[in-house]
């Protein structure tokens, strides 16, 4: 019988399995790119970035008719890390076979996606102050992934072959697949977790969220969706080519490089309150947008020459293009929720940007960047140039859109809130 844990240990013990789970994610998701196209698989970089949102849209279903119901969510949790761990170890070794090698990324995919719900589930089930100690807790995640790219450029470089970066080895992989385990064996010392809705029926409508939307449902929280959905299409260009163009401006240690961008956000998570009550939620939102605008437009003007500090400028926007506008739509969510659909409403949100959003988004960049690859191995830098200008322009026509359709007075509640947060 596994004895009670200590309250003074639970929230270090809950930061160490955050920061696994992110370093886990950050060691391959930046990378992969640029190792597949060492690889000769160029023109197929951008199915990484569409298998994990595919995943992305079945883990709500998995959470929701099996780890919600029938197991321990640490035990989930454990076996969910140690089969991904086994799955990522293989897959190098299906490189000669694209397909193949694609096929085991969804199986791993599959096997982590699901794993972001759990560690939130686990972590609230085991704190008593949500508000103050999980903010704390999830920071370590931040932490994780920048540790990871630290990783990868320093650690790794000692054992990658002379004059060869190890992005473009398989010793990230490697590395995903070792820290996968480890959280897998970690897990099953975390406190124990039941069910949450062991013996309720299962319901679809719940899991797709179809009753939160039509509770949440008006012009200015369609506009919100639509605009979410729209912002994620320019985002997939981001997470799939950033690395490559880094790697392809001869910028040294691509994976450190890249790591600036959670520095920058794990600071402006800090400053969101701050700005709350400058700006509210709408214009929030829109510097959220802007600021993947300025980051495209960065790096096409940055292309042709390799210039560094616009390259490196629009690494740090990602502080404002993540929290302003993906971390404030998730608190204007829960505003509009009631106590009632506020998980169902929150899971809809990461199913319509991070799910469907995701996948449209890397298929659309990825064809976008084949047509311009047309059989080359690399872009030239005037094609990087054009090529970034397509997302700069999409990014500003949603900004548009939002800045003269949306409309909510839940704006002005949440700013009072933070007002008084900051105030207290």
């Amino acid at each position: 019988m596994k004895m009670p844990m200590s309250r003074s240990y639970i929230s270090p013990r809950l930061s160490v399995m955050m920061f696994l789970q992110f370093f886990i994610w950050g060691a391959w998701y930046v990378t992969i790119g640029n190792y597949m196209t060492a690889e000769g698989m160029a023109d197929l970089t951008h199915w990484p970035y569409t298998v994990n949102p595919i995943a992305a849209i079945i883990a709500p279903f998995f959470l929701g008719l099996v780890a919600d119901r029938y197991f321990a969510t640490e035990k989930v949790l454990g076996v969910l890390h140690i089969s991904g761990g086994v799955i990522m170890f293989l897959t190098p070794s299906m490189t000669d076979d694209p397909t193949l090698f694609i096929v085991m990324l969804l199986l791993y995919n599959l096997c982590y996606m699901p794993t972001l719900g759990l560690s939130n589930t686990l972590a609230f089930a085991n704190i008593e102050d949500r508000e103050k100690q999980f903010p704390r807790i999830r920071v370590f995640g931040t932490l994780g992934w920048i540790a990871a790219g630290l990783f990868v450029s320093f650690v790794l470089a000692g054992f990658a072959p002379a004059d060869t970066l190890p992005d473009v080895t398989a010793l990230p992989l490697y590395t995903t697949a070792v820290a996968s385990v480890l959280l897998g064996l970690y897990s099953f010392s975390l406190p124990h977790t039941p069910p949450a809705a062991a013996g309720k029926a299962v319901c679809a409508r719940d899991i797709l969220g179809i009753d939160a939307f039509k509770q949440l449902q008006s012009r200015a929280f369609i506009i919100f969706l639509v605009s979410s959905f729209l912002i994620c299409i320019p985002l997939a260009a981001y997470y799939n080519f950033a690395p490559i163009f880094v790697n392809a401006a001869d910028i040294s240690n691509p994976a450190a490089t890249l790591s600036w961008g959670q520095v920058s956000e794990a600071l402006f998570m800090l400053l969101m309150p701050l700005f709350f009550i400058r700006l509210g939620v709408k214009w929030m939102l829109v510097v959220g947008m802007g600021a993947w605008v300025l980051r495209y437009a960065f790096f096409a003007l940055a292309a042709p020459m390799g210039v560094f500090w616009m390259i490196m400028a629009g690494i740090l926007l990602h502080g404002i293009c993540y929290d302003f506008f993906f971390v404030t739509g998730q608190i204007y969510v829960d505003k509009k929720s009631n106590a009632d659909i506020r998980g169902q409403a929150q899971g809809m949100l990461v199913l319509v940007t991070y799910g469907v959003g995701m996948l449209v988004g890397a298929q659309i960049a990825g064809n976008v960047f084949n047509g311009f690859l047309a059989g080359s191995d690399a872009l030239t830098p005037d094609q990087w140039q054009s090529f970034w200008w397509i997302p700069a322009a999409f990014a500003a026509a949603v900004l548009l859109f939002f800045v003269f359709a949306f409309k909510d007075e839940v704006a002005a509640e949440v700013e009072d809130d933070a007002r008084e947060g900051v105030t207290q």
